[in-house]
């Protein structure tokens, strides 16, 4: 019974969202009034403790529609000024190709804003920027949520390892180290694989003709980017430890895409072009801008993401001005919210925007008629994320109690740990996704679970560094399912109300990697452990 409670912040939105089909907004709701209930009934939570997770999910959910707001505006201002049209003619210079396109834009792009930023923002903006290219929304929402994975667990300059088991009295700079390295070992089996999986669901879902020859023609391309990333991602965790390993490794995966794809090595002569929506049609611009300066916004993007995260002076100004973050909510020591307005992708974002106007020289107008555009979108988005993220701090912060009962993630992990020891290696990972699902933060599930699973590893006599690596890639997996994510991404392309059909489509990649995670794990410890 109360394991079944425990999991009621799973189990409850995918009845709701994935088997019967209802909005977020609907289901989201009445899952946050179903946990909150449970919580109060049967977990023994008193009315100050579920009041002050209200508010803490209430302001977190202001620090993302930011992001979210400020992805958005981006996007439209680049509309405004033309930029996306030479973008797009940039892309069928390199490759008309949809599938290749995906593999650049969302997997290898998108990875690259993950190693600065981490936190959502790279499907936020890879999708949208899918759209523009002509995808179907649905489509770009898939295929950004399920690209956006593999670089999860060194996102945000390292963040997954360097904060998320910052709290095990284990923890070091060597420590951090073989860590990374672990991961990039386990990957180098498991990620390598992330690119066909993200053709295959394109294409399996979204595909109407020859989808087998469709999905094997790529194969020998796919495994090559695939290959490049992972094993560059292995040298670069080695050489530099975790907080360069995605961003490095994105880089290097972008410079081999562009040169073989535009010379059209490995890849298939007739292009795959069904994922368009029908009313699309490749327009000519106006006038010829530089593909420099269509591109540069998102290039300053980058790198005010790296100054911020990576040079000190920076990044203390950044985050010490104007900080809106809340600690102490009602008192709790525990329960805080952190908003640091400079330091948000939001305002980088928004900035990027700015200077799209002054580097292509186009009107203040644009970038009001962007901001108009992106609020109407998002409007509504609110009330879902609240409630969503009410029902993930309640579950979190479960653990004050009057029942002096542990916290519902705890007891989860303990239970989970309890049967399934004799198989831990290969169910790791299915925690850190399982934390990653609810919480929305793959950094948050390992900050959660690392100390379990490091306890599971030492009684059970599994190699420590494994375990904990395979929870770190597990959680960078549930980043493909995790409900906020769906939620903020489904409202950037303005598709509200298709969250459960995208959970749907996302499910299987993201426990199809979980298992080669946790093969790979068998593997690497029989091997040399």
């Amino acid at each position: 019974m109360m394991l079944l409670v425990a999991f009621s912040a799973v189990i409850v939105p995918f009845i709701f969202l994935v088997l019967l089909r209802m909005s977020a907004l609907k289901g989201m709701i009445i899952s946050a009034l179903v946990v909150t209930l449970l919580g109060i009934v049967i977990w023994g939570m008193r009315g100050n403790v579920i009041f002050a997770s209200l508010l803490q999910g209430t302001h977190k959910t202001l620090t993302i529609l930011y992001i979210l707001f400020g992805a958005l505006v981006l996007l439209n201002t680049l509309r405004e000024t033309g930029a996306v049209t030479r973008i797009n003619e940039g892309f069928k210079k390199i490759s008309g190709d949809m599938r290749v396109q995906v593999i650049i834009v969302a997997f290898l792009f998108g990875s690259l804003i993950e190693g600065a930023s981490g936190f959502g923002t790279p499907a936020m903006v890879t999708a949208p920027l899918l759209v523009a290219l002509g995808f179907r929304p649905m489509i770009a929402i898939v295929t950004a949520l399920i690209a956006d994975s593999v670089a999860v667990s060194f996102g945000a300059v390292g963040t997954p390892v360097l904060v998320g088991l910052s709290t095990l009295k284990e923890a070091d700079s060597a420590f951090f180290q073989t860590t990374a390295e672990r991961i990039t070992t386990l990957d180098m089996l498991s990620g390598i694989f992330i690119p066909i999986i993200l053709i295959a669901t394109l294409i399996i879902f979204f595909g109407k003709n020859n989808k087998f020859k469709s999905i094997l023609e790529m194969i020998p391309w796919l495994a090559l980017i695939g290959f490049i990333y992972v094993a560059s991602s292995f040298a670069y965790a080695f050489l530099f430890g975790p907080e360069f390993v995605a961003i490095l490794g994105s880089l290097t995966g972008l410079i081999v895409a562009v040169l073989t794809a535009s010379k059209g090595w490995l890849l298939p002569k007739t292009e795959w072009t069904e994922g368009l929506y029908e009313s699309y049609t490749a327009s000519t611009p106006e006038h010829s801008m530089p593909l420099l300066t269509a591109w540069a916004p998102y290039l300053m993007v980058v790198v005010l993401l790296l100054l911020t995260r990576t040079v000190p002076l920076i990044k203390g100004f950044t985050t010490q001005v104007l900080d809106f973050s809340w600690n102490h909510i009602l008192g709790f020591e525990t329960i805080s919210s952190d908003w640091q307005f400079l330091y948000s992708p939001g305002t980088i974002l928004i900035l990027s925007a700015l200077f799209a106007i002054l580097v292509q020289r186009k009107s203040v107008k644009d970038l009001s008629n962007a901001s108009i555009a992106s609020l109407n979108t998002i409007k509504t988005t609110g009330i879902t994320l609240v409630a969503t993220l009410a029902m993930v701090h309640v579950f979190i912060n479960s653990g004050i109690n009057a029942n002096d009962l542990i916290s519902m993630p705890e007891y989860i992990a303990e239970n989970m740990a309890k049967y399934l020891g004799p198989i831990w290696l290969f169910m790791a990972p299915f925690l850190g996704a399982l934390g990653s699902f609810i919480t929305g933060s793959a950094t948050v599930s390992t900050l959660t679970f690392s100390p379990i699973q490091l306890n599971i590893a030492n009684s059970i006599g599994a190699e420590p560094y494994t375990v904990l690596a395979a929870q770190i890639i597990g959680a960078a997996a549930g980043n493909m399912i995790c409900v906020h994510n769906v939620v903020a991404v489904c409202a950037v392309v303005n598709m509200p109300g298709k969250e459960g059909s995208v959970i749907r489509k996302t499910l299987g990649p993201a426990l199809l990697y979980c298992i080669l995670v946790g093969l790979s794990a068998y593997i690497i410890t029989s091997l040399f452990f």
